[in-house]
């Protein structure tokens, strides 16, 4: 197998990561390095090989390349485990023969947490590379910016790690598909949660500015319905850029409010809220999305005994949870990690969608049989009844159909102890 490029100018001093599974090594180079031709990746196009066999870009009788962005450096460089775990578990796929005896290759490019570079090494990927697919790749902003692009070329974006409504919208981009619950039904959920147990609540809400936190925002106004303005007392928005929340924090407590909702996917901010709250006496009930539910980059930074009580919403397992001790899957996960991605923490959440994702990207191909083509890819993610992927909460799976992309239709309640999420009430229903 060939070597990719490394990546086109991206500035000077920038360090662009590339992951290749298949050759099982991690490459850093400088982005402006010269590349002998001898290592440059040859377009494939669209080709029937045999009868009963048809070949998409980026696929042969032996490999399948798959393309991918992560933040491995940047703001949201935490956030790249979730890559690191996918080409892992690509690896372990690997050396057990691969998909119907091919192996799998992913190129995970560097986005630099931005998406300008997102759009640069996302172009690289279909137009240099060649890759059957982008998957996987992390971000609401840096998945907006080629979404477009995408969807035009006719590439699928699929199983992205962002709840944003545009991703889960088939009649604009049939292109683009989630993983993950949509950022409105999970707040829709806990709007509900408030109407039943607290109908008195005074609420407050801290979210980011910028889709992703309009949509937990909007979400929860429809779950607490014809109350919502009536109920929510305060909104104070913050910036990626700003230095801390501490101001809307005390803003939240002056207006009164005992019920707050950080609608964040972001750890640094929503653990500076859970902070400073406690630190300034307030003790409100306090839900928090669970893009930023990890008790490694949030609870722990903002102090596990001030993260008591917290309700997040959740639809994957988490190793900890005493419930799951002789639960096959996670001993299935622990051994994974142990061997594939030793010097990760398996108790992160991040690593636990990773692995999730790439297991249920094994299973589409897997579907896909001999005809490996784009269009494939997406009519089998597309159409999938109550498949159970390894590591999902007991009573829930995955459904699609052509008209409805999103594949995450329940959720579990769980409350922070102090030491762990501990699940409460049923399975919830977030489909619309």
């Amino acid at each position: 197998m060939t070597l990719p490029r490394q990546g086109e100018e991206s500035g000077p001093g920038f360090l662009d990561y590339v992951l290749i599974v298949g050759r099982r090594m991690i490459m850093r180079a400088l982005a402006v390095a010269v590349v002998p031709a001898s290592l440059l990746v040859l377009t494939m196009p669209a080709v029937s090989v045999a009868q009963g066999k048809s070949y998409g870009p980026g696929v042969s009788d032996d490999e399948i390349r798959l393309g991918q962005t992560m933040p491995y450096s940047g703001a949201l460089s935490a956030f790249s485990t979730t890559g690191r775990t996918i080409a892992a578990y690509f690896r372990m796929v690997n050396e057990n023969g691969g998909i119907n005896g091919r192996k799998l290759t992913l190129l995970s490019l560097d986005n630099g947490s931005t998406p300008p570079k997102t759009v640069e090494q996302t172009r690289r990927l279909v137009e240099q590379e060649n890759v059957l697919a982008i998957e996987g790749s992390l971000g609401a902003a840096h998945n907006a910016a080629v979404q477009r692009y995408l969807n035009d070329r006719k590439v699928p974006q699929l199983f992205i790690f962002t709840g944003a409504a545009r991703f889960t919208d088939p009649q604009n981009f049939p292109w683009t598909m989630t993983l993950v619950q949509s950022e409105t039904s999970e707040a829709r959920a806990y709007g509900r949660h408030i109407l039943a147990t607290v109908p008195h609540a005074k609420v407050g809400v801290l979210y980011q500015r910028d889709d992703a936190g309009r949509g937990w925002l909007a979400g929860l106004k429809q779950g607490l319905g014809a109350k919502a303005e009536r109920l929510i007392v305060r909104e104070e928005s913050f910036e990626f850029s700003d230095p801390t929340i501490d101001s809307q924090i005390v803003a939240l407590q002056g207006a009164g409010a005992d019920v707050v909702f950080y609608a964040t996917g972001n750890s640094k901010f929503a653990a500076q809220a859970i902070r400073k709250a406690y630190d300034i006496g307030w003790r409100p009930l306090q839900f928090l999305p669970s893009p930023a539910s990890s008790v490694v980059a949030t609870l722990a930074p903002a102090g596990l005994d001030k993260s008591i009580g917290v309700v997040t919403a959740e639809f994957v397992k988490v190793p900890g949870d005493p419930s799951w001790a002789e639960d096959p899957e996670i001993a299935d996960y622990l051994a994974f990690i142990k061997r594939y991605y030793p010097e990760a923490d398996p108790s992160d959440r991040m690593n636990v969608l990773g692995y999730y994702n790439a297991a249920a990207t094994v299973y589409v191909l897997k579907q896909c049989g001999e005809v490996l083509t784009r269009a494939n890819l997406m009519f089998q993610a597309t159409h999938m009844i109550d498949v159970r992927i390894p590591m999902l909460l007991p009573s829930i799976t995955l459904s699609t159909s052509p008209t409805d992309y999103a594949a995450i239709k329940q959720l579990q309640l769980q409350r922070f102890d102090g030491t762990r999420w501990a699940r409460f009430g049923s399975i919830i229903d977030i489909s619309d």
